[in-house]
C-alpha cells in the first residue's frame, strides 16, 4: 500500500510531505489523554478523497501544520492559518477563534463502539496501546481487523494454531464504514455500515476447532474490575497473572514482523485476500517506520 509513491502526480504534488503515507488508514486513532479517565480519542486518518474534495483540498498539509517536521509529532498540533493564507486584517479576526478540533471530520473514519464479549474488553479500552509513541495508532488500528489474542497469544504454549474470520459483530462507525464484511456462516461477504469480521485464534484438538479468544473469564473480569481499587498490589498482580496466562506483551517490532513478512503467521492468501493484496501486506512500507526508527525526520521534496 505505497500510496505515497503511486498516487497521480496531482494528488501527489498536494502530499508532497508524505502525509498520507501514514495517515491514510482508516481507524488511525490514538488516546488523547492515554494516562487519564478520559476516553477521548484523537482521530489521525484523513481520506484522501475526502480531503481533495473540501475547502482546502488544493493545499499541502505543511501550509497549515508548518511546525510538524518528524516522526513521532506528538504535541505539534499548532495550526497557524495566517502564515500562509488568511492575512487579511479583517478575514484574520474573523477566524482567530475559530474551532479546530473537527476541521477534518467529514475526511475521518473510525470505530465508535464494537461489540466485543471477550474478557479482554472488560478490562482494556476500545483503543488499548498508549505507550509506543511511534506505533499506538496504528497498532490501535487492528482493532476492526482483528481480536486481541491474534497478537498476543501465546503461541510457544499452543500447537496447530490456525487463524479464521469470526461471525460478523455489532459496530458503530464515525464516517465511512471500513474493514472486512465476510460472514464465516454463509461464507458470503455482504456490506453492512454495523457489522464487520475480525480475524481470530483457533487451534485444532481431535479433529475440532477451538476458539482461543477468553469468554469463560468475562464474569471474573468484572469482579476483578470492581475490586481492583481496594486490591493490595499482591493480590491484583496474582489475578492479572490469571487473566493473561495465554497472553504475552510484543514489542511494535515484534508484532509488525510476525504477521507482515513473507513466512508470517497469517497466511493472507487463505484468509480471503488476493495475490496482490496479499503481497502489500507481507511487504508493507509503513513497517519500516515502527520497526527500523525511533525518529523520522521528513526529506525535504521538490523545494517544499
Amino acid at each position: 500500500m505505497a500510496l505515497f509513491f503511486s498516487l497521480p502526480l496531482l494528488c501527489f504534488a498536494l502530499d508532497e510531505s508524505g502525509c498520507l503515507f501514514c495517515h491514510q488508514y482508516p481507524g488511525l486513532v490514538r488516546l488523547e489523554h492515554p494516562y487519564e479517565p478520559s476516553e477521548k480519542l484523537k482521530i489521525l486518518h484523513i481520506d484522501e478523497e475526502g480531503f481533495s474534495a473540501s475547502t482546502h483540498g488544493e493545499l499541502s498539509c505543511k501550509k497549515c501544520h508548518a511546525t510538524i517536521k518528524s516522526v513521532p509529532h506528538t504535541g505539534e498540533s499548532k495550526v497557524d492559518c495566517t502564515a500562509s493564507c488568511h492575512k487579511d486584517d479583517e478575514v484574520n479576526e474573523m477566524i482567530k477563534d475559530y474551532p479546530l478540533s473537527g476541521f477534518h471530520k467529514n475526511e475521518q473514519s473510525y470505530i465508535v463502539s464494537l461489540n466485543d464479549k471477550s474478557s479482554c474488553a472488560v478490562c482494556h479500552r476500545l483503543y488499548p496501546h498508549s505507550k509506543n509513541r511511534v506505533a499506538r495508532a496504528f497498532l490501535n488500528m487492528h482493532t476492526g481487523f482483528m481480536q486481541c489474542e491474534v497478537c498476543h497469544i501465546k503461541k510457544s504454549k499452543f500447537k496447530n494454531i490456525i487463524f479464521e474470520w469470526r461471525e460478523t459483530q455489532d459496530v458503530q462507525f464515525s464516517g465511512k464504514p471500513f474493514g472486512t464484511y465476510y460472514d464465516p456462516q454463509t461464507k458470503k461477504t455482504q456490506k453492512n455500515q454495523n457489522y464487520i469480521s475480525r480475524i481470530t485464534v483457533h487451534i485444532l484438538k481431535n479433529g475440532k476447532k477451538i476458539n482461543l479468544t477468553n469468554r469463560v473469564d468475562v464474569k471474573k473480569a468484572r469482579i476483578f474490575m470492581s475490586r481492583k481499587k481496594r486490591m493490595t498490589p499482591d493480590d491484583a498482580d496474582q489475578a492479572l497473572f490469571f487473566f493473561h496466562r495465554d497472553i504475552e506483551q510484543k514489542e511494535a517490532s515484534v508484532a509488525c514482523n510476525q504477521c507482515h513478512s513473507i513466512n508470517g503467521v497469517l497466511n493472507f492468501n487463505s484468509l480471503g485476500f488476493d495475490e496482490k493484496k496479499t503481497k502489500n501486506l507481507e511487504r508493507i512500507n509503513i513497517k519500516g517506520l515502527i520497526t527500523k526508527y525511533k525518529t523520522f525526520y521528513f526529506p525535504s521534496l521538490f523545494g517544499f
